[in-house]
């Protein structure tokens, strides 16, 4: 009998194939990526935070329905794979809009290494925000897909954040762009779209 690999939280930094990875035992509130080989542990959002999060996808849902022509899938669950890296490294974004994904997959026959965004979103934590500040900058500026990376950040004020948002020009990320609490947001990307930068249940 193969005995299954447990991870926790003491784990943090651990050497660890992706198949390991996969299959592991994981204990229960907190969040695992795999990041250049390494276990990558951080705490689950707390309550504000995940209202956020919810916030965020109902409004980019609501527009996928609306324009399946523009996004036709959103995941709270993604693994991105990033490429070009030494190791494997898949960080997994609060939200990711994907563009042309597969209609009706089978899960014997699509992994998250055959799919990529067009859109990741991260809602800042208390705990770790260099985690989206500063590690997914440059991770989500290796997926040539991902044209736009928005972060959330509602750790003052939930109700009222702030967001950030990331544009990429040819290779390279543009200078970020501020949207303070109660600004209006659009872009390009989504065409008709549009974010009030005010949480709302």
């Amino acid at each position: 009998m193969t005995t299954r690999l447990k991870i926790g939280p003491a784990d943090h930094g651990m050497p660890l194939s992706l198949e390991d990875f996969l299959s592991a035992d994981e204990a229960e509130g907190y969040h695992y990526e795999l990041i250049d080989g390494k276990l990558y542990v951080s705490p689950q959002p707390n309550l504000p935070e995940n209202w956020v999060e919810e916030w965020l996808a109902d409004e980019l849902r609501l527009y996928a329905h609306q324009r399946p022509d523009v996004l036709n899938y959103l995941s709270r669950k993604a693994r991105v794979f990033v490429p070009n890296r030494e190791d494997v490294t898949a960080p997994e974004p609060d939200v990711a809009g994907y563009r042309d994904f597969p209609s009706d997959p089978s899960v014997s026959d699509v992994n998250w290494q055959d799919v990529s965004p067009v859109l990741v979103v991260e809602v800042l934590s208390e705990a770790k925000p260099d985690k989206d500040l500063v590690r997914n900058v440059e991770l989500y500026g290796q997926v040539p897909s991902i044209q736009e990376y928005w972060i959330v950040d509602a750790r003052q004020t939930p109700a009222a954040p702030t967001l950030l948002v990331y544009r990429r020009f040819r290779r390279r990320w543009r200078k970020v762009l501020t949207f303070g609490p109660g600004s209006t947001y659009t872009t390009d990307l989504l065409p008709g779209f549009s974010l009030e930068v005010a949480p709302h249940t």
